[in-house]
């Protein structure tokens, strides 16, 4: 069964349930919103994205969690922190922020909404001392957002993904520590 993490005015956070990987490949899983992640996922691949979610809950008490619309329980898209799993990378282990949001919900401030909270949890609750993102260099929206939040550009994390094409494989990374946010 879901839990809700947390509240914002507009927004639920919640935890992933087996019912939720059907109604999220059909809310998110299109040319538009995948364009930056590697294209369209298979159905398999968005089963084994419920699993690391549901493991990285039960391991940390957090994960990418379900973004939902408090007014009418509409499916979003997901927001929240990860322990990140590239061997070999910079980031390797550690917490990253991460969203994605349909894209009829583009430009109303839910990402950067939902950003917000999971940042004040992560440092407030959870105590951590640093928060990366990370996209690929053209997708100018969301590392627009993450300067925003005030995070800054972290070349030295900078890495490159195997087995993705030219156009996502190269990863710029973005960081904001705790003193920077609690500010």
């Amino acid at each position: 069964m879901a839990e809700t993490i947390l509240e914002t005015t507009r927004l639920r956070l919640r935890t992933w349930d087996g019912g939720d990987v059907a109604p999220f490949m059909a809310a998110l899983n299109d040319d538009a919103v995948m364009q930056w992640l590697g294209g369209r996922a298979s159905a398999a691949q968005c089963q084994s994205m419920y699993e690391r979610m549901c493991a990285c809950q039960a391991a940390h008490g957090y994960c990418f969690w379900l973004m939902e619309r408090q007014s009418d329980a509409q499916l979003l898209g997901f927001c929240g922190l990860y322990v990140t799993n590239r061997p070999d990378s910079p980031v390797d282990g550690r917490v990253e922020i991460g969203w994605r949001l349909r894209a009829d919900g583009w430009g109303q401030g839910y990402a950067r909404e939902a950003a917000e909270a999971s940042l004040t949890y992560g440092f407030g609750t959870i105590g951590l001392t640093q928060i990366l993102a990370y996209t690929v260099k053209q997708n100018a929206a969301s590392w627009g957002l993450m300067q925003r939040l005030g995070m800054v550009r972290a070349r030295a994390f900078d890495h490159r993904l195997d087995g993705y094409g030219d156009d996502v494989a190269d990863q710029i990374v973005y960081r904001i520590d705790r003193g920077d946010w609690m500010v």
